[in-house]
């Protein structure tokens, strides 16, 4: 468990030094936070914000190797990406599932001319929209970059009636679907706070959200407590820079200038649509929009993700979904599902994040890589080294992480002891594999409270629910909202970093991006927490009004 912010503010004030400071709480940093903690390196870990509050919370919830990517000649990250989605089927099967995904076909050749040209130009031009022999043939290649290491079923075509039958609401123009298998984490920020929970674990890692870098100071670098406004001095060997979209943002505090990156803003919105739910049919549909743009709909927790767009940004503009970004989404359903309605009244939720992209010119956001690089941005020097990361995506945190330790060594002196390529991520560790493992399981753990409740916090924490079970058994608990009970709560919010609501709601649970809270519940979740932290009435109330705006802005 990570354990409270106050008890690892107070090991910074008290230790203001490591070998490394990682600057930035999204996967990447904390990704190789964990890399450097199970090496046995005295590394810490600072974020302005919560952790995973920024572009890592921006995500489509997909875990997957790229097919798109192909196109881009990108194949050693797709070959990267598929490893790595294998790695983490076994290693956190209880966050990351398989996902079946359709494509709708509407051309058999379209293409096949202009896809050659965008391969080796990355000129975007007029859109054309990708047939079905351009997508056979990327998903033969995407089968053998991917069955290595798992036997993951092969991809399938339908010809339009049999695709009609099984979408009986899909567009009658459609000629093929192609299906294929990726996987999907229902809880990105969970995955993160349990690498994050495995890497402090360690003595010699800590990690502090709310902390910022603001400055260089004579004996290293100037951090501030963004809570109470506190700054203090901080000594490391190697600072390493992963803070994604804000990368050039952070070198130039410290005195360095550089021009890395280029990101692109990207939205959803997350609908309560029955009818488009049960159209879905558990699958990812994986389309192409007018366009040009590749766009997805994905069934998630009783509700449906619709994303994304891919927009140049500019880092100093305020970040969020904007009306044009709803109609775009709104419209795009209707190219598949022509008869079903949606509006914005079944949005429960909508967010805005900046890929960290690298800096790419005058090259179409779509063909700008996906890939990562490292940057030695400063030497190791009589102050301190610097390192930036570069792009990253989600589905390859592990490598990156892996990869960018690595790099930090070689500047330190340290050595690798360990690998973490077969290693199970927080509750994946002895996770039940078949029925029969997950019956006797709960038949162990469950003592005290229901097989079914006991089965969801299973399913949701892994093996890692049974402390949390024990804690229920003995207290009882009430539910708050429809899945979370007081308990379950109380107990993330003391274990987990929690400072703030938002915290709560959005990162550590799935109530906000259900939609999952009435103003009644709001305000019992905000006492709660206001219990557990020793808030005042007053900071209760700004807390509120705090998610409350956050409601109408995302």
């Amino acid at each position: 468990m990570i354990g409270s912010r106050e008890e690892r503010l107070g090991r910074l004030r008290s230790n203001p030094d490591a070998r490394v400071l990682i600057v930035g709480g999204g996967i990447n940093g904390i990704s190789t936070l964990r890399e450097l903690a199970l090496q046995g390196v005295d590394v810490t870990l600072i974020e302005k914000k919560d952790f995973t509050s920024g572009a890592s919370a921006a995500s489509s919830h997909m875990v997957h190797g790229g097919v798109r990517y192909l196109e881009n000649g990108e194949f050693r990250l797709v070959k990267e990406s598929l490893q790595e989605r294998n790695r983490l089927l076994k290693n956190a099967p209880h966050l990351v599932k398989p996902l079946r995904t359709t494509i709708p076909i509407f051309s058999v050749f379209s293409g096949i001319l202009s896809a050659p040209l965008r391969f080796l130009t990355h000129s975007s031009g007029k859109p054309k929209e990708r047939g079905a022999f351009l997508i056979k043939v990327g998903l033969i290649l995407y089968d053998t970059f991917g069955r290595a290491g798992k036997s993951m079923p092969k991809h399938q075509f339908w010809g339009k009636k049999k695709s009609l039958k099984n979408f009986p609401d899909m567009n009658q123009d459609v000629k093929f679907t192609a299906s294929y298998f990726d996987a999907s984490m229902e809880s990105p920020e969970r995955l993160a706070i349990e690498v994050l929970s495995d890497a402090v674990s360690h003595s010699n890692a800590n990690a502090v959200n709310y902390v910022s870098l603001i400055g260089k100071s004579a004996g290293g670098v100037l951090l501030k407590d963004e809570l109470s406004g506190e700054e203090f001095e901080f000594k490391a060997d190697l600072v390493i820079n992963a803070t994604g979209p804000w990368t050039d943002m952070t070198n130039a505090l410290l005195g360095e200038s550089t021009k890395y990156m280029g990101g692109t803003k990207g939205s959803h919105i997350v609908v309560d649509n029955p009818r488009l739910l049960e159209a879905c049919d558990g699958r990812e549909i994986f389309f192409e929009n007018n366009d040009g743009r590749i766009v997805l709909m994905y069934p998630l927790l009783g509700r449906v993700l619709i994303g994304t767009t891919d927009i140049k940004v500019d880092m100093g503009e305020e970040i969020y979904c904007t009306e044009e970004e709803i109609d775009y989404f709104i419209d795009l359903v209707k190219l598949v599902y022509p008869s079903i309605e949606v509006n914005r009244d079944q949005i429960v939720y909508k967010y805005s994040g900046v890929r960290p992209l690298p800096a790419a010119d005058d090259l179409a956001p779509g063909f700008v890589s996906r890939d990562y690089r490292i940057e030695l941005t400063k030497p190791m020097s009589s102050e301190f080294g610097l390192l930036s990361l570069v792009g990253g995506k989600w589905t390859t945190f592990r490598a990156l992480g892996e990869h960018l330790a690595d790099e930090a060594m070689k500047l330190t002196g340290d050595q690798r002891k360990l690998t973490t390529t077969d290693m199970p991520i927080g509750g994946g560790l002895n996770y039940p594999k078949t029925d029969s493992e997950v019956a006797s399981w709960l038949k162990t753990n469950s003592s005290g409270i229901s097989t079914d409740r006991a089965k969801q916090l299973l399913e949701r924490y892994g093996t890692k629910a049974a402390e949390l079970i024990a804690q229920i058994a003995v207290n009882g608990e009430s539910m708050v909202s429809d899945h979370y009970s007081d308990v379950e709560l109380k107990y993330l919010v003391e274990t987990e970093g929690v400072s703030q609501l938002a915290d709560l709601i959005y990162r550590r649970t799935n109530i906000g991006f259900v939609g999952g809270f009435d103003s009644d519940q709001l305000q019992q979740i905000a006492d709660l927490v206001a219990k557990s932290l020793g808030w005042e009435k007053s900071e209760t109330k700004a807390q509120i009004e705090s998610i409350e705006l956050d409601k109408v802005l995302a």
